[in-house]
Formats: structure tokens, sequence, C-alpha cells
């Protein structure tokens, strides 16, 4: 008896967890669109979500095509601000300035790029960007297995935000990658539903501005 409570147990978790992902990426899926269909949209700015920065400053692959995805949806004229959103809770440690001296190096001017130390998970994100960053209509830049929780979450704050894939082929830890996102969307629902307030909030610094005044002053 005890293992048929404990076998219904189960499978009434599993159903919810795969119910919970269905209603994410369902409610995503309209907003997630095309280079093409970005380029009309003229979004308060481009956001571009944090990753792996390599000990010498170099991105991982995953974090450099959000990049270069990002940059080449701010040259077809979608938006004229990226928005680099990473973490940087460690001394030596710093995703959205690397994001934006890799963007620079593609040919973006740097004032027209803003960085978001405080970046540590995509809910805080994107709590921020319309808070701290004024945005209200956004295009996010992300993987497949990752742009419908950002959506989701975007949209749940009242963003008016769209999803542009980045892959640019496959990646060692696309396994991992995939099986974290299933636990990951459902607690994208209770942040969703709860909105609990991000690590750091701060002064308002609107995304219509100057970039380089996001810069750290060494």
């Amino acid at each position: 008896m005890i293992a048929v409570i404990l076998a219904l147990i189960f499978l009434t978790g599993v159903a919810a967890v795969c119910f919970l992902n269905i209603w994410v990426i369902e409610k995503a899926d309209d907003y997630v669109i095309s280079a093409e269909e970005a380029k009309e949209l003229n979004a308060d700015c481009i956001i571009v979500l944090g990753a792996l920065v390599y000990p010498d400053g170099s991105l991982s692959d995953i974090l450099r095509h959000r990049v270069m995805t990002a940059v080449e949806l701010f040259n077809l004229g979608a938006s004229d601000r990226l928005l680099m959103s990473g973490d940087n809770s460690r001394e030596n440690y710093n995703e959205s300035a690397a994001m934006k001296a890799y963007a620079v190096k593609l040919g973006v001017p740097s004032e027209k790029i803003f960085q978001d130390y405080a970046g540590f998970s995509t809910y805080e994100t994107m709590y921020r960007a319309r808070d701290v960053f004024r945005a209200k209509k956004v295009i996010i830049v992300t993987q497949k297995f990752h742009i419908s929780r950002a959506v989701y979450l975007a949209r749940s704050l009242g963003l008016e935000a769209y999803g542009v894939i980045c892959d640019r082929g496959t990646y060692q830890t696309e396994f991992i990658n995939n099986l974290r996102e299933t636990g990951a969307r459902v607690k994208a629902v209770y942040s969703a539903v709860f909105q609990p307030k991000p690590t750091y909030l701060g002064d308002a610094i609107p995304i219509s501005g100057n970039g380089d005044d996001t810069d750290i002053q060494e």
C-alpha cells in the first residue's frame, strides 16, 4: 500500500512538472520571432543574458553566440540599445563587462551598450530591465533551450517582450542545459506568480541615456 501511495505521489509530481513546462513554453511561443520580424519592432533595448566567461575574459560559445546575434539585431535596426545583463558578484568575474567589450569589438558604439551587473538570474534581469533601466519593449536574445522561460518571465512582469533564438550549432552542455531548464521552468512559474524582489535594485538608469554611465570606473 505504501509503495502504491509513493508511486502515485511520484507520478503526480512528474505530471505537474510536465504541465508547468508545457504552460511556460506555450505562453511564450507566440512571441519567439525571427531576426527579420524583430527588426520591425523598434524595441527599447535588446537584452543579452549572461553565461560563462573564461578566466582570460573570453566568452563561452553560448555567450558569444548571444552577443553576436544581439549585434546583428542592432545592425538591423531592431533597437539602438543593448543591455548586457550578467553576474559580477565576484571581484574577478564580470560577465556584463566581457559582453560589452566583445560587442564593441564587433562595432557597436560603447555608449549604446548598458551593463547590468546584478543580473544573477533570468528573472532578476527582467525585473531590473523594467524597474532600473525603465525598459518597456524588449527583445531577448538567448538559446532555444532558454528562450521560452526568458520571454515568459519578462511578460509576467509586464514587459512587451519578444525572443530571438541565437543557436549557431550544438553545445557540449546541451543535454545538461535542457535537463536544468525543466526544473527552471517550474521555478519560473513561482516567480511569475509571487514576483519576489531581486537581490539588488538601486537608482533608475534609463535605457534611453548613455550606456557608458554604467561602466565600472577603475
